[in-house]
């Protein structure tokens, strides 16, 4: 069967039938469908009827609704992580009319929600359904009743195919028929909407567990949504924050997806640099969304709006989604961290186009600020097969007696007995003290000894290549600010956080903390160098995760590798 990028899957099954049908019809759309999954709902949807052309109607937001929801972005999590699935709400809307239809499937009235079709942010190029042909015959005229439906909908792609999902749930929806139909009559009353609702979160790399808030939000709001998302401070605290996407990202991903989920509602996104954010003095609002988790900071809200002379907001809590696939030092739950930390050891960021460079060896730049664990990185890659080429052994190497960077570091800073051991060769400490806080002299020595470390690396890199070695790793903390990125293929960064180098670098080199604190800071920081970054490690949790880290890293370059070879090869 094809793959097409975006699909659109029209659910028509009833709502209390459609738990059981989720996972089979998103494992079934995934073998369809490749980068962009839209869910459309409308529970009872006759696409075989004689009556002429069914319409999209407005379907009324019930509490099951939201448990489908949160089902629904559960099961995707399992069976199709890889889909960025979206459930549009566009035809979800409270309507004052008790009446029911059966063409809703008696939770909706019989109005257009789309005067015009809707433009996505991604043209659907295929549409899906779940929808149960009673004879097989049925077919062609049923694709093509879909086909009309999901194009008076939403704006698709000229063209738009159709593919109808068929799981096998007769035995298993008569069950739900039998022993599950008081349960449905119980909880399918109307949810409670309001007219302004709000939220906060990181929102890093949307997930599964932050699109069920926003589309349970979406769901609870008439008219406006103000959504607040952290910055600055509150990142600080967050782990592998280096990882987390810019602000801007966020925010125009958050928009992307709403302006698709729920186009009908006043989206108001702001920046948080402390916990409230607005959601104390916004008089507005009237409903807070949160987690069991988030409880008490909404509590809180709570408290700072009655200090403030405001109205309590109404706590609404979901669900945590669970994460199938967390592993023991990962939380249970679906969450930006785990995801952040499976990031590490991949490829963030493709490699520039290195042609100056011979492809062997293949060349990783490693780098890190000082107690980051970059050099024990370093040592297991070498065990793994690499070259290390140690660039602060080179660097001591520069300084001897007779070399280009000695004699003009005695002229550039003098040659008396306070720089000069007595074996002739630079006490580096006192050069150290010459340049430390004097940023003109310490570029003075710095254009003297990295040009000529420069020249080492690229030597070692040559006599591993005549040795017919196949990877080096540099393995040089200056990596970045010497402008070394042309003489390696990747970059490699390793990170830690602030506190934990401090502990580590007091404990190595029995310094102060102050002064650990002062030599990091005359670093880059790790942000700066995960923007550089082509794969990132962290060396923060015990040896063996780290292990686990580096070895993924180092298998996956081997595949780059092997892949870049045999692009490189004319066709046979």
């Amino acid at each position: 069967m094809s793959m097409f990028s975006t699909g659109i899957l029209v659910l028509t099954s009833p709502l209390h039938t459609l738990p059981l049908r989720i996972a089979p019809v998103l494992s079934s759309a995934a073998q369809v469908v490749e980068r962009t999954l839209y869910v459309h709902l409308h529970p009872g949807l006759n696409l075989g009827a004689g009556g002429g052309q069914p319409r999209p109607v407005f379907i009324q937001p019930v509490v099951d609704l939201s448990s489908l929801i949160t089902g629904l972005y559960s099961n995707a999590a399992n069976v199709c992580g890889h889909l960025d699935v979206r459930v549009l709400l566009t035809n979800v809307r409270a309507q004052p009319n008790n009446a029911s239809s059966p063409e809703t499937g008696g939770t909706g009235v019989a109005c257009n929600p789309f005067p015009s079709p809707q433009p996505l942010s991604h043209s659907p190029e295929v549409v899906l359904t779940d929808y149960a042909l009673q004879d097989p015959g049925q077919s062609p005229l049923v694709a093509q009743c879909l086909q009309r439906y999901t194009c008076h909908c939403y704006v698709c792609t000229p063209g738009l195919a159709s593919v109808l999902l068929h799981p096998q749930l007769q035995k298993l929806e008569e069950e739900v028929e039998e022993g599950q139909k008081d349960d449905w009559d119980s909880r399918s009353e109307r949810m409670e909407t309001y007219s302004e609702v709000v939220v906060g979160g990181t929102f890093d790399r949307l997930h599964g567990a932050h699109k069920t808030l926003l589309n349970i939000s979406c769901l609870l709001a008439n008219k406006r949504f103000l959504i607040g998302v952290c910055d600055q401070e509150l990142l600080k605290k967050k782990v592998l924050k280096e990882l987390i996407e810019p602000y801007a990202l966020r925010v125009q991903r958050l928009q992307e997806f709403l302006q698709d989920v729920k186009p009908s509602l006043q989206y108001e996104i702001v920046p948080l640099s402390d916990p409230f954010g607005p959601s104390v003095i916004d008089a507005q609002l009237q409903c807070i969304v949160v987690s069991e988790e988030t409880r008490r900071g909404g509590e809180a809200v709570n408290k700072k709006r009655l200090e403030n002379g405001l109205p309590g907001l109404v706590l609404h809590e979901i669900q945590l989604l669970k994460d199938a696939h967390h592993t023991e030092m990962e939380e249970e739950k679906i969450s930006s961290s785990s995801l952040r930390s499976r990031l590490l050891g991949t490829l963030l960021t493709d490699p520039k186009n290195k042609s100056h460079l011979p492809p062997v060896p293949y060349v990783i730049g490693l780098t890190g600020g000082s107690g980051s664990g970059k050099s024990s990185i370093a040592q297991q890659l070498e065990a793994l097969g690499a070259v290390r080429i140690d660039s602060d052994q080179l660097g001591h190497e520069t300084y001897r007696p007779g070399e280009v960077a000695y004699n003009r570091v005695l002229e550039e800073f003098g040659s008396g007995a306070d720089l000069i051991n007595e074996d002739k060769t630079i006490n580096r400490r006192a050069l150290g003290r010459k340049v430390f806080g004097n940023k003109e002299r310490l570029k003075a020595l710095t254009d003297i000894v990295w040009p000529e470390m420069a020249l080492l690396v690229k030597e070692r890199i040559r006599q591993a290549r005549e040795e017919g070695k196949q990877v080096c790793v540099v393995d040089a903390a200056v990596l970045l600010e010497a402008g070394w990125t042309d003489i390696v293929h990747e970059v490699w960064v390793a990170v830690i956080p602030e506190e934990e180098a401090v502990s580590r670098i007091t404990v190595r080199d029995g310094v102060s903390q102050e002064d650990a604190v002062r030599r990091l800071q005359s670093q880059w920081p790790n942000t700066q160098q995960v923007e550089q970054a082509n794969v990132v490690l962290c060396t923060l949790w015990e040896p063996e995760i780290t292990q686990k880290q580096v070895r993924k890293a180092w298998d996956l370059l081997q595949k780059r590798i092997q892949q870049s070879r045999e692009g490189a090869k004319p066709p046979s």
